[in-house]
């Protein structure tokens, strides 16, 4: 009811990342704003998904691998982000350790309950050892795609905050949208009770 006097108030509200975009052009004075959006750095998506590394993935009592912390890269042609681990296999099966890397890409999206920005829709890429022998790279790869689900599938990239929807859901809008730019990750609003 009053929300058209609340609009101005809000809008002064410092909010960190929370962006209210302006038109560019002259509106009539009834057309709707548009929409908030929220955006996350790579820096902070980078952080965020660190926080669960290393990690040890058991392949059948053979071997241990040992994953680091995921280097981000940005994919926004996608609409995604990959992600290049180090990997350290490193077990009685293996005569000493060896270094390769996990390479995947994975879409991310919002989980409304905890206010998370979370990985999915996980494709695994590859699973590379230089100095393994091609016989055990290519059992590892049939390890491959398991263990880039319980490295990364639904992993937190990102939590926002209650001040940081305080403005949305004033306005009766929740996350929507999630987009990756060259800068990071654009989150979209749209009005409650409707899909991103």
């Amino acid at each position: 009811m009053h929300r058209r006097f609340l609009l101005p108030m809000l809008l002064c509200l410092p909010l960190p990342g929370l962006v209210w975009a302006q038109p560019t052009t002259p509106e009539p004075e009834d057309a709707s704003q548009p929409p908030p959006h929220y955006n996350v750095s790579a820096t902070q998506l980078q952080a965020g998904v660190a926080q669960r590394f290393p990690m040890r993935f058991p392949v059948q009592g053979l071997m241990n691998l040992d994953v680091q912390v995921p280097q981000l890269r940005l994919l926004p042609a996608v609409n995604r982000l990959g992600a290049v681990m180090d990997v350290v296999a490193a077990g009685p099966a293996l005569e000493r350790t060896h270094q390769g890397t996990l390479d995947v890409e994975f879409a991310l999206r919002y989980e409304a309950t905890d206010r998370t920005v979370r990985a999915h829709q996980l494709r695994f890429k590859r699973l590379l050892f230089p100095t393994l022998q091609p016989s055990v790279v290519a059992l590892l790869n049939t390890y491959g795609p398991a263990l880039a689900q319980q490295t990364l599938l639904e992993v937190v990239v990102h939590t926002l905050r209650p001040q940081d929807l305080a403005l949305p859901d004033a306005l009766g809008m929740q996350p929507g949208s999630m987009t990756i730019t060259t800068e990071g990750l654009t989150i979209g609003f749209v009005p409650k009770g409707r899909a991103g």
